[in-house]
């Protein structure tokens, strides 16, 4: 008979990974990969989140997606604060009314 060959590769297992997403309920926690694979584009770990639960984690949720980046502000953000600050300073530079 004909073999069906078929892609293995992302139910191997995968190791170990630490989920990084602060609002993940397993932040911290260094945890099994099941196995991974891909939705909608993403990479996604499929991971043992104790007591016979699994969890899918996307893979930018830990450590073994991109390094974070520094917290960056558009420049639009960026000008409309400067705007705002330099109107907080002026305002703060002139006398009120009625002070002498």
């Amino acid at each position: 008979g004909r073999r069906r060959h078929t892609a293995t590769s992302s139910r191997q297992h995968s190791g170990w990974l630490t989920v990084t997403q602060r609002f993940h309920p397993l932040v911290g926690r260094r945890v099994e990969v099941l196995y991974s694979m891909k939705r909608a584009g993403r990479r996604m770990f499929v991971v043992d989140a104790g007591n016979g639960g699994r969890m899918t984690v996307p893979e930018q949720w830990t450590d073994r997606g991109p390094a974070p980046e520094c917290a960056r502000f558009a420049p639009e953000a960026l000008t409309e604060l400067r705007a705002l600050l330099d109107a907080l300073a002026s305002r703060c530079a002139r006398p009120e009314a009625g002070e002498s």
